[in-house]
C-alpha cells in the first residue's frame, strides 16, 4: 500500500475539516489514538488484518478490507425511518445478527472477533465498525472518511432487511428509501462499497458456481485490492466482469449490482467515471452511511488528531512518600513540519495551587524525542515524561513548549485551559496486581480529601457462543478500605474476584467524592499490573500529614505497608514480616546472582523447561528443574531450567530481584524479566559443538524462521519431545516435504507450508533445541523451517514434465529478469503471495496490481512493487523446476524465483537498475546524523534519475520522503537494512517510481564498470620509403 502526504484532489482531506485542536482529554481519545496511531511506535495495530489492502488474514481469497466495509452496511442496512422516528442504524446490532440469513458467510464473525480486542467503555462496537470504513478505505488507496464517535451500542438484534442479491430493482430502490436514501445515494454506496473485495462460491454458489475459481472468489474490478473506480468504468465500457453483473447471476436472477447500476439508465454511474468525483462522492456517501444512527444519538465533530497531546499520563507516589513520579508520554503531531523537526519538549507545571512553588527541583522539565508513529495521513513524534514532584508542592496542570531543530518553538496550553492533573487520589501501580483472575487495587488518597474511595471497574466477558465475538461488557462499583498513613497520603485499597480469562481488559478507575466535586485516576488498564503488589517503602508513622502541615522533625526509622487481602475479599494493610533475602545456596545450587532476560523477542535465558504456578518458591523452582545444570524463577511465581544459559542474558545487580516469591515472602523470585538464577555445584559437560544455525539437516535444506499460525503452518503430523533436535525431528516427519521445530521442543510436519505463514527474522528463532544446546528449535510461534533438498517428483505439486520447460521472456506486459535468490531471513516479494497449481500466466494475472512477480518451487507466486535488498541474481540454470500447472514453463526452484517485471501496472515500483547505479535496499535515517551526507537535494519534480544524475560520482543515492535526495559514499551511524515495504512513497515527480518514505531512503549503488579488455599494443609503423 501507499500512504499519501499529499493526495489527489480527489482525497477529501482532513484538512477540510480541521477545527480547533481537541481539549484534553476528551472523550474521543481512545479512538482519536486507534485512528491515528496506524504503525511504528505505540501504534494501535488496529489496521493489523487490513494493511495492506491485500490482507487476506481471514482466509484464501477473502480481503479482510472488504469485509469490513461491507460489515458496516450491514449493521446499518436494517434501519427504518419509515413510520416515525428513525430506528436502528450503525448501533453495532451485527454482533447478535451473525446467525441470521441477511450475514451468511465468516466475513462479519472474523471482523467482529478482530475487533473486539479494541472494545472499550471509550470505544463501542458501533464506533470501531464505524472506524473500520475509514481503515478499509484508506488502506487500499481511497478517500478520507471523516470519523465522528458518540453511537450507542444496541443490546440486541435488529430486523432482518439488508438488501439480498435476489431483490428486484423496485425493492432495491425501497429498501434503501427506507435507509433514508435516495435512488442516486443508493447506486453510489454500491458502486463505493464494491470497489474492492470479491464474490465467494461458499456463500453465493448461484453467482460464483462452487469450483470455478482458484481460491473460491470472484472480484469485482481488475483492481480487486485497490479502492477506485474501475468497477464503475469496466461496467460502463462493458468489460466487466463483476459476477453481480454478468455470468450465471443473470440467469439467476442475482445480478444485484446491474439491477441497482442500472436502476436510473445509467446516469449516476456515468458521474461516477470521473475518478476525482467518485472519490468525492464516497467520502460523502460512505460518511452518510455510517452516520445512520438511531433518533436521540448525537454524534461529535469528526475526530481531529491532536496538535500536541498527553498520553498515559500517570502520577504514583514514591518510595518513602516524599514526591511522587509523574509519566507519560507527549505525542506531537509532525505531518507539516517540512525540513524542520521537533528536538525536545519543555513541560512546565503549576503546583497544587496553581503557583511557582515547585521545591528545589523546579517547574520545568525537558523531555528529548523517543521515538515515531505513521497514520495514513499524518505522522507523529514522541517525548517521554519522568519527574518527580514534591508531595508538598504537588501538581495541578502543565503547559508544554516544542523546541524546534530550527529554533523556533511552539507554546501548547489545552485552548486556554491548560493540560490538567488532579494529586487527590492516585492509582499505585506497583503496589496493585492482577492474577488469574484475582485483581488487588491500591490507590494513595490525600490526607486532606475526606470522601471515601471506591473501585470503578469495566471489565469483558466472553458469551459464550462462538457466533457472539463480543464479549459482553460489564461494570461494577467496590468500596475501597481505608489502610496505613503513608507521609500526606493513605492507602485504599481493594480486591475483586473472578475476572476471567479477559481479566487483562479490565479498566480501572479510583475515584473520591461524588459529582463535580470528585477526583479521578481514570481508564487505567489492568494490563499494566504485575503479578504480585509490591510492598511500600512507607515513611515512619509520627510523618502522617496532610500537605498543609508544617513537616514533622525527620526520623530514622522506616516502615514496610503491604497490603494483603482476607478471605472475605476485603483488604487490610499489616506490618512488615520478616525481611526476605536472598539465598546463596539451595541444595545442590549456588546463586549465581540477577540475571536478564534476552531482549530478542521468543529467546529465553533458560530455555529446557518452563513453570508459571501461584505458590512459587526457590524449593519447588529447584525440584521442578531435576536433572538440568542451571535455574531461576522470575516475577514472584515463574520457574525455568536449562542447561545453558543464553550468551544475550546478562548479569546486573541483585537488587534488580526483588520481587518476593508467591509462595514464601522470605525469598526473592526474581522480578521482571530478570532471573534469580542458580548453577549446580557439581560439573557441567563442556559443549562439543558451537550454538549456530544449522544449514542442513540431511536430507533437508533450512529455509529460515517462518511464522506459527493458530491453525498450524504445518499440519501433516506432530512429534513433541522433551529430548527435541534438529535430526530427531527429521527423522519424525520422514516421508514429508518440510519439518519444523517451535519452543525447543516441537516438532512438525508437511508436505506444504501454509501460504499465510510468512519468513521472518532469524533471530526469532532463538530457541536452543531441549535435546542439543548446539542448535535452534524455533522459538514462541516461530518454526525452524526445513525442506527437503530434493523433494520428491513423483506428487502432484511437482509433476514430471513431457516437454522440456523454458524460461518464458514475457508474458502479459511483464518481461523476464532471469533467476534471483529469495532474501536473506526475508521474501525476495513480500506484499502477496499464493500457492497451489500454477503457471507463469496465472502468477502475472495473480500479481497484476504489482509491477514484480516471483514464480518460485513449482508451485508459488509471489508478488510485490519492490524486491528486498537482499536478493540477488543467479544462474539462470538455477531455476530448474516446471511450472506444477504448465511443465512447459520454468517456475523456479528451492529459494529461487523466475522474475518478471513491469512498468505498465499501476502504482509506483523500485526499478532494479537507474543509470550506472543498482538497486541497493530501503535503509533507515542515521542515529542524529544523516544516512547518506555527502550533498543533498530537495526538488518538488524528484525523480530516481534526477537524483541518480545529481549523486553522480558517489558510491550510492538515496530517495526520501518523496521529494528528497541524499549522496554519500557510506552511511551514518544508525542507518540499518529496513524492509523494502517501508519505502512506499512515490517520487513527487515521477508517480511509477518509489522514493523511499518518512526516514527511510530507497538506495541504489554504484555499479562497479567493467574496465574493457586492454588491446595488445600495435607493431611500430615502418618508416615510410623515400
Amino acid at each position: 500500500m501507499r500512504w499519501n502526504k499529499a493526495l489527489l484532489s480527489a482525497t477529501l482531506s482532513l484538512s477540510a475539516l480541521a477545527k480547533a485542536d481537541p481539549t484534553w482529554p476528551s472523550q474521543i481519545d481512545e479512538l482519536e489514538e486507534i485512528m491515528y496511531q496506524v504503525q511504528g511506535y505505540r501504534s494501535r495495530q488496529f489496521g493489523g488484518t487490513v494493511i495492506p489492502c491485500s490482507s487476506m488474514a481471514a482466509g484464501p481469497g477473502r480481503l479482510n478490507a472488504g469485509a469490513w466495509l461491507r460489515a458496516a452496511f450491514h449493521d446499518m442496512a436494517t434501519t427504518t425511518i419509515a413510520g416515525g422516528p428513525r430506528q436502528g442504524g450503525l448501533d453495532g446490532s451485527l454482533q447478535y445478527e451473525l446467525t441470521s440469513s441477511d450475514n451468511i458467510g465468516p466475513a462479519f464473525n472474523t471482523t467482529l472477533k478482530f475487533m473486539a480486542d479494541y472494545y472499550t467503555s471509550r470505544s463501542g462496537v458501533a464506533d470501531l465498525i464505524a472506524l473500520g470504513v475509514y481503515y478499509a478505505v484508506r488502506s487500499c488507496g481511497g478517500p478520507v472518511v471523516p470519523i465522528a464517535a458518540g453511537r450507542i451500542d444496541a443490546t440486541e438484534s435488529g430486523p432482518i432487511g439488508v438488501p439480498l442479491p435476489q431483490n428486484s430493482a423496485f425493492t432495491f430502490g425501497q429498501q434503501f428509501t427506507r435507509m433514508g436514501f435516495s435512488q442516486e445515494e443508493m447506486i453510489q454506496v454500491v458502486a463505493c462499497g464494491h470497489s474492492v473485495g470479491s464474490v465467494h462460491e461458499l456463500e453465493f454458489p448461484e453467482i460464483v458456481p462452487v469450483g470455478t475459481t482458484s481460491d473460491g472468489e470472484r472480484p469485482m474490478d481488475s483492481t480487486v485490492h485497490q479502492f477506485d473506480n474501475k468497477v464503475v468504468t469496466e461496467y460502463i465500457s462493458g468489460n466487466t466482469t463483476n459476477p453481480m453483473v454478468v455470468g450465471p447471476s443473470v440467469q439467476a436472477t442475482r445480478n444485484s449490482d446491474f439491477k441497482v447500476f442500472n436502476s436510473d439508465g445509467n446516469v449516476t454511474m456515468q458521474a461516477l467515471a470521473d475518478p476525482e468525483t467518485f472519490n468525492n462522492i464516497c467520502a460523502t456517501v460512505l460518511r452518510k452511511m455510517i452516520e445512520v444512527v438511531p433518533d436521540g444519538v448525537v454524534l461529535t465533530d469528526p475526530i481531529q488528531p491532536y496538535t500536541v497531546k498527553p498520553v498515559d499520563m500517570q502520577l504514583t507516589l514514591n518510595s518513602g512518600a516524599s514526591t511522587m513520579q509523574l509519566s507519560g508520554l507527549i505525542r506531537v503531531r509532525s505531518t507539516d513540519f517540512g525540513d524542520d523537526s521537533a528536538e525536545r519538549v519543555l513541560l512546565t507545571y503549576k503546583d497544587r495551587s496553581g503557583g511557582d512553588n515547585c521545591g528545589e527541583l523546579g517547574c520545568t522539565y525537558t523531555a528529548d524525542l523517543l521515538g515515531a508513529t505513521q497514520g495514513f495521513d499524518d505522522t507523529f513524534v514522541w517525548f517521554p515524561i519522568d519527574v518527580d514532584i514534591p508531595v508538598a508542592s504537588g501538581i495541578s496542570s502543565f503547559t508544554l513548549t516544542v523546541n524546534m531543530a530550527s529554533g523556533t518553538s511552539n507554546a501548547y496550553d489545552n485552548n486556554g485551559d491548560s493540560y490538567p492533573m488532579q494529586d487527590a487520589i492516585l492509582l499505585q501501580k506497583p503496589q496493585s496486581c492482577l492474577l488469574e483472575g484475582n485483581l488487588q487495587v491500591t490507590a494513595a488518597v490525600r490526607n486532606d480529601i475526606k470522601s471515601p474511595a471506591n473501585l470503578y471497574l469495566s471489565y469483558k466477558t466472553p458469551v459464550g457462543d462462538p457466533n457472539r465475538p463480543i464479549p459482553t461488557l460489564g461494570n461494577t462499583t467496590v468500596a475501597m478500605t481505608k489502610g496505613d498513613c503513608v507521609g500526606s497520603y493513605t492507602f485504599y485499597t481493594a480486591t475483586y474476584e473472578g475476572l476471567g480469562d479477559l481479566d487483562y481488559a479490565t479498566k480501572i478507575d479510583v475515584v473520591t467524592g461524588t459529582g463535580e466535586s470528585a477526583s479521578r485516576d481514570a481508564f487505567k488498564a489492568a494490563s499494566d499490573l504485575g503479578a504480585n503488589c509490591m510492598p511500600f517503602n512507607a515513611p515512619p508513622a509520627d510523618m502522617c500529614s496532610n500537605v498543609d502541615d508544617p513537616p514533622p522533625e525527620s526520623s530514622s526509622t522506616s516502615a514496610t505497608a503491604t497490603p494483603t487481602t482476607t478471605s472475605s475479599g476485603t483488604v487490610t494493610s499489616t506490618g512488615a514480616v520478616e525481611t526476605p533475602f536472598h539465598r546463596d545456596a539451595i541444595g545442590n545450587y549456588t546463586l549465581i546472582g540477577c540475571n536478564t532476560e534476552p531482549t530478542v523477542a521468543g529467546l529465553r535465558a533458560l530455555s529446557g523447561a518452563s513453570y508459571v504456578y501461584d505458590g512459587m518458591t526457590l524449593e519447588s523452582c529447584m525440584t521442578n528443574c531435576t536433572g538440568f545444570y542451571y535455574w531461576g524463577t522470575e516475577f514472584g511465581r515463574e520457574c525455568y531450567c536449562g542447561n545453558k544459559v543464553s550468551t544475550s542474558s546478562t548479569n546486573v545487580t541483585l537488587d534488580e530481584c526483588n520481587i518476593i516469591c508467591s509462595g514464601d515472602e522470605t525469598e526473592y523470585c526474581g522480578a521482571g524479566d530478570r532471573l534469580e538464577l542458580y548453577v549446580t555445584t557439581g560439573p557441567i559437560p563442556t559443549p562439543t559443538g558451537t550454538l549456530a544455525i544449522k544449514p542442513t539437516v540431511t536430507p533437508y535444506l533450512r529455509i529460515g524462521c517462518y511464522e506459527e499460525l493458530p491453525t498450524r503452518a504445518l499440519t501433516g503430523g506432530t512429534f513433541p519431545s522433551d529430548s527435541q533436535t534438529l535430526e530427531l525431528c527429521a527423522s519424525s516427519c520422514t516421508g514429508f516435504t518440510y519439518f519444523g521445530t517451535e519452543y525447543g521442543r516441537e516438532c512438525y510436519c508437511g508436505q506444504s507450508i501454509d501460504p499465510r505463514s510468512n519468513v521472518t527474522d532469524d533471530a526469532d528463532c532463538g530457541m536452543v533445541c531441549a535435546g542439543d544446546e548446539t542448535e535452534y528449535c524455533g522459538g514462541s510461534d516461530r518454526i525452524e523451517m526445513y525442506r527437503l533438498i530434493n523433494p520428491p517428483t513423483t506428487t502432484s505439486m511437482i509433476p514430471t514434465p513431457t516437454v522440456t520447460p523454458t524460461h518464458k521472456p514475457a508474458v502479459s506486459s511483464y518481461a523476464f529478469q532471469g533467476c534471483w535468490t529469495e532474501g536473506d531471513g526475508v521474501r525476495a516479494l513480500d506484499a502477496k503471495s499464493t500457492a497451489g497449481n500454477v503457471s507463469v500466466e496465472f502468477c502475472a494475472d495473480f500479481c497484476q496490481d504489482y509491477h514484480y512477480f516471483g514464480a518460485e518451487f513449482g508451485s508459488e507466486c509471489h508478488c510485490g512493487d519492490s524486491l528486498a535488498a537482499s536478493s540477488n541474481e543467479t544462474d539462470l540454470a538455477d531455476c530448474s523446476i516446471a511450472c506444477s500447472g504448465d511443465p512447459s514453463e520454468y517456475c523456479g526452484a528451492g529459494n529461487r524465483l523466475d522474475l518478471y517485471y513491469s512498468n505498465t501496472t499501476a502504482g509506483p515500483s523500485q526499478p532494479l537498475v537507474v543509470g550506472n547505479y543498482s538497486w541497493y535496499g530501503c535503509q533507515t535515517e542515521g542515529t542524529e546524523v544523516r544516512a547518506l551526507a555527502g550533498k543533498s537535494l530537495v526538488e518538488g519534480t524528484m525523480s530516481l534519475e534526477i537524483c541518480a544524475t545529481f549523486c553522480e560520482g558517489f558510491t550510492y543515492f538515496g530517495t526520501e520522503f518523496g521529494s528528497e535526495c541524499y549522496c554519500g559514499d557510506e552511511f551514518g551511524e544508525g542507518s540499518v537494512t529496513a524492509p523494502s515495504s517501508q519505502c512506499s512513497e512515490a517520487c513527487t515527480g515521477d508517480a511509477t517510481q518509489l522514493c523511499g518514505a518518512g526516514d527511510r531512503l530507497s538506495v541504489y549503488e554504484l555499479t562497479p564498470a567493467t574496465p574493457p579488455d586492454t588491446p595488445d599494443e600495435p607493431d611500430t609503423p615502418p618508416e615510410e620509403e623515400e
